[in-house]
């Protein structure tokens, strides 16, 4: 019987995706109440010693700034989406981040993994890092900038390699510090260990309630096998549920291509594997929102590390989130793009404080800016490339031997969103009949019949 404890939490499905919403509001009083105990402040001292703001909210917590004596902090209040397991694998994560690499990381003050306190949710204090999202600041970076910022990151990602309890990763697939123990498997040097996987896949909705496997996972193989598990008892009971002819035809289609995936899993990832897979750390939403920079571009802090597990090598062959996008070998000439009026401006917003995502567009048309963003991602890609080739002489290989397998990944998370299910069986299909197309090109032209079996692939999630 799993944790029920959600109090606070509801799942609307009035959108595209079940989206967490906050059935009461966290009371701020009780939020600085909490602040001033951990932080040596008295609860009878003037609110200039210790002050709570609203700051923003993500998609599972509100942040709330806290000004103090003490400094400046985060309090991040959280929804029980996985009571407990969310938490105390945030928590393990960046103390681990913080011991064995020199990525900048918040220092966590205090945690509380239970909704039973005065807040009523569970709840992190952290460390409030400098910088602002280089989001923000990307447009006015220089090219130079931003392949400092890319070169940088690369660094991180080859120390995150090597930070697990085996001095090169860990072993199995899961959330460090996360499980029904009160306290958590480490290993001989006190470094935890994989152990249920925290991730929107297991806990939105319905999902946190299936009789699934949870982790920690052995191997690739018995990962993506209770992934695909997930996807068909959703669209089977919606199946079973419907009496819309839409619905149900849109069930079925889903259906159809998650047996197929199942069907073709054991073709490419052994079901037997001894010993536990070699896995690494993987932050998987390392967007320019969650870099932050100071103002000559330098990296202040990587935040957003909720949800992060370890993953198989090949996952983290793939470019970072920031770095991904179709490929564009000749930088856009802005003279031939249309002139529009932009009255917004990035450089009105501030940080930290309300964050929109509009910024200023400088009098052209948001496509010269996509097309730029393609551009650049496409140049940054083989810096990041070329960076990690000089810190893992093995990169190329890891690349090349993981792209089957990571467009194997991005077909099977099409298919559980429902997005390009056609083309994602034409390209199981294809791979059935050993055609090795890249998914992603398979996405974007689809597969004409009169291809010939034999064919090049082309794969922009991994090395140029």
């Amino acid at each position: 019987m799993r944790d029920a404890s959600r109090d606070g939490l509801a799942w609307d499905d009035g959108g595209l995706d079940l989206e967490p919403r906050w059935t009461r509001e966290p009371d701020i009083e009780a939020i600085e109440a909490v602040c001033r105990r951990h932080l040596g402040i008295a609860a009878d001292a003037p609110d200039t010693d210790c002050a709570v703001y609203f700051h923003t909210a993500g998609a599972y917590n509100k942040l709330y700034l806290v000004d103090s004596i003490r400094g400046r902090f985060m309090m991040r209040v959280c929804l029980s989406v996985d009571p407990r397991n969310k938490v105390r694998g945030e928590v393990a994560t960046l103390q681990l981040v913080r011991r064995k690499t020199d990525m900048p990381v918040p220092h966590v003050v205090a945690y509380d993994d239970t909704s039973t306190n005065e807040i009523g949710f569970e709840w992190i204090l952290m460390q409030l890092m400098p910088g602002r999202p280089a989001y923000f600041r990307w447009r006015r970076m220089t090219m130079a900038q931003k392949e400092t910022l890319v070169s940088r990151v690369a660094e991180f990602q080859a120390q995150l390699f090597r930070c697990g309890s085996l001095g090169d990763g860990f072993r199995g697939i899961g959330t460090i510090g996360a499980g029904p123990d009160q306290n958590p498997a480490t290993d001989a040097a006190g470094v935890p260990e994989p152990g249920q996987i925290v991730s929107s896949v297991w806990f939105s909705g319905p999902h946190y309630h299936y009789t699934v496997p949870r982790g920690p996972f052995r191997s690739s193989h018995d990962w993506l096998r209770a992934y695909l598990m997930i996807i068909i008892k959703e669209h089977t009971t919606a199946l079973n549920d419907t009496h819309d002819d839409d619905d149900r035809e849109y069930a079925e289609g889903v259906l159809r291509v998650a047996r197929k995936l199942l069907r073709l899993l054991p073709k490419l990832f052994p079901a037997i594997v001894h010993p536990i897979e070699r896995t690494v750390l993987w932050h998987d939403d390392l967007t320019l929102m969650n870099l932050m920079v100071d103002d000559a571009g330098r990296i202040t802090a990587v935040i957003d590390w909720e949800c992060v597990a370890t993953m198989p090598r090949w996952v983290a062959s793939q470019f970072p989130e920031f770095l991904r996008g179709a490929v564009r070998e000749d930088r856009p000439d802005r003279s031939r793009y249309t002139d529009v009026s932009d009255k917004g401006s990035s450089e009105d917003l501030s940080y930290p404080g309300g964050l929109e995502d509009s910024l200023d567009n400088e009098g052209k048309t948001e496509l010269y800016w996509i097309h730029l963003m393609e551009y650049e991602q496409t140049q940054l890609r083989k810096v990041y490339s070329a960076r990690m080739r000089q810190l893992r002489p093995e990169w190329d290989m890891d690349v090349t031997e993981g792209a089957l397998k990571v467009d194997f990944l991005g077909a099977v998370s099409r298919c559980g969103a429902g997005f390009y299910l056609k083309r994602v069986e034409q390209w199981v299909d294809a791979v059935e009949k050993k055609e090795f197309l890249g998914l992603m090109e398979v996405l974007r032209v689809g597969i004409r019949k009169e291809k010939s079996s034999s064919h090049t692939r082309s794969h922009v999630s991994g090395a140029t």
